[in-house]
């Protein structure tokens, strides 16, 4: 059964949410600050079990849903985080993203569409508790690591670390999925909703001017490695992968 740990300060949120998780068949535990939200956290890890999702508000008292999570990534856990927040400027989501969360949900917000979330976030989860050293997984012979390569810049698959002008770059999952699918498809429009369905299958969309927010934060990262941009912006048609030169206006 799937554990989550839900951690908002307004009681008259947390006690239905609770209640509608735990008729979903899930577990719930409940936190009113950043730092009980930590102590839960530290608790089941040192049982040796790991949550499966936590629900953050971004505005909670002692520490913030942005330091939790940025605690949570820097301590190496890396369960999904699905922030509730009112913030919903491109600038709140990128340093959500740049956190390490992995969704966002604007209050207020339909029950139905947090359950999609949940579940989607949730799929995720249990992919990272099966590590690659499982029966049936031949350590002896490990396989080469997968790598694309586009104008000066690599990208590897498994590691999800790019390379540029010697130097490396460490991306999140879900902006190595997005670097692949650029670099896959170079000198070619791709439009929003092609980025979307490929980088998240149908019920798992998230909210709009989260594609904005995650191509900025690849953007920043290798902006000060590269020699020459290659991530273009066609507006109101989708991103360019190569050479502006070629980048259709």
């Amino acid at each position: 059964m799937s554990q989550i740990l839900l951690v908002d300060d307004e009681v008259e949120l947390t006690d239905p949410l609770s209640r509608l998780l735990k008729r979903e068949g899930y577990e719930v535990d409940v936190a009113n600050d950043g730092e009980a939200a930590l102590r839960a956290v530290r608790y089941q890890a040192e049982q040796g079990q790991f949550y499966n999702l936590l629900i953050l508000d971004w505005m909670l008292p002692k520490q913030s849903g942005v330091e939790v999570c940025q605690v949570l990534r820097s301590q190496n856990i890396l369960t999904p985080v699905l922030f509730l927040t009112a913030k919903d400027t491109l600038d709140d989501r990128v340093q959500g993203l740049d956190a390490g969360a992995d969704d966002y949900l604007v209050k207020p917000f339909e029950l139905r569409e947090l359950l999609a979330r949940v579940r989607a976030l949730l799929r995720r989860s249990e992919q990272l508790t099966h590590p690659p050293n499982t029966p049936g997984w031949d350590s002896e012979l490990p396989t080469p690591p997968q790598r694309l390569r586009v104008e000066g810049l690599e990208l590897e698959l498994d590691s999800q670390i790019a390379y540029c002008n010697g130097h490396t770059i460490t991306l999140s999952e879900k902006e190595s999925q997005l670097l692949a699918y650029l670099m896959q498809h170079p000198h070619q429009l791709l439009t929003h909703d092609q980025i979307y369905q490929h980088l998240w299958p149908r019920g798992e969309q998230p909210s709009s001017n989260v594609l904005a927010a995650q191509i900025r934060l690849l953007r920043r990262k290798i902006a000060a490695r590269e020699s020459t941009p290659l991530i273009h912006t066609i507006y109101g048609k989708g991103y360019w992968f190569g050479s502006v030169t070629e980048a259709p206006q």
